[in-house]
């Protein structure tokens, strides 16, 4: 429950697009994911698990310095070598796993080509990337997302703590159910669900606080868990 509550009552229901534009017009676009490759971009999805953003910088700056730089590097690099170069990440030795498995099933499945691997069915690709150990769908959907420029809405913890303070939920308490939630109310824009969720991050991290900071909130009038 949040720190903070009110009447619900006369409350104005929102739309998901017209939070987007307050949130928007508050903090400008966000223009995530940083990364300057689709490579780098999918190993981020991958150390990001459970850690936070700062420390995946540093994993992705010493794997730089060490010139792996490709999925095609970590494939081809011994995981011993990986898994100190990304010990800020926190499960370091998992992730290695993860990052050299993600990597050669790229290389096998389509020879480090995203061209041709973003060409597949974006329902095909996704069970695909489901299919492999460690990848889950919040991480799946990033790379869909960030490095493929695929209308899929990512969903994670920071969306559910936000819109369940809006009292905006899903029937059901599932990742599929929160992804449906969010696009069957949104155009089918891969540039908006980008951005929507870079604002929702941006916003939790900033404002909607596990102890929200409710008086700079620019949904303060729509969301009930206000004081």
């Amino acid at each position: 429950m949040p720190a903070c509550q009110v009447n619900k009552k006369n409350r104005t229901q929102p739309d998901l697009l017209g939070i987007y534009q307050l949130l928007l017009g508050f903090y400008g676009h966000r223009n995530w994911w940083p990364g300057e490759t689709q490579d780098e971009i999918a190993i981020g999805a991958i150390l990001t698990q459970s850690v936070a953003w700062k420390n995946v910088e540093t994993a992705l700056a010493r794997l730089r310095d060490q010139g792996i730089l490709t999925l095609r590097d970590i494939a081809a690099a011994p995981a011993e070598h990986i898994a100190p170069l990304i010990r800020s990440t926190l499960y370091y030795n998992q992730k290695t796993q993860k990052l050299k498995a993600f990597a050669r099933w790229f290389g096998t499945t389509y020879d480090f080509d995203w061209r041709r691997m973003f060409s597949t069915p974006v329902p095909e690709l996704r069970h695909q990337l489901l299919s492999l150990k460690g990848l889950g769908p919040e991480t799946a959907d990033s790379i869909l997302l960030y490095a493929g420029r695929l209308p899929v809405f990512v969903i994670d913890a920071y969306t559910r703590r936000l819109f369940k303070r809006l009292d905006l939920t899903p029937a059901k308490d599932s990742y599929p159910d929160w992804q449906q939630y969010f696009s069957a109310r949104l155009p089918v824009d891969p540039g908006l669900y980008n951005d929507f969720h870079a604002q929702i991050v941006h916003h939790c991290k900033i404002l909607c606080q596990p102890v929200p900071k409710c008086a700079d909130c620019p949904l303060g009038h729509l969301c009930p868990g206000k004081t």
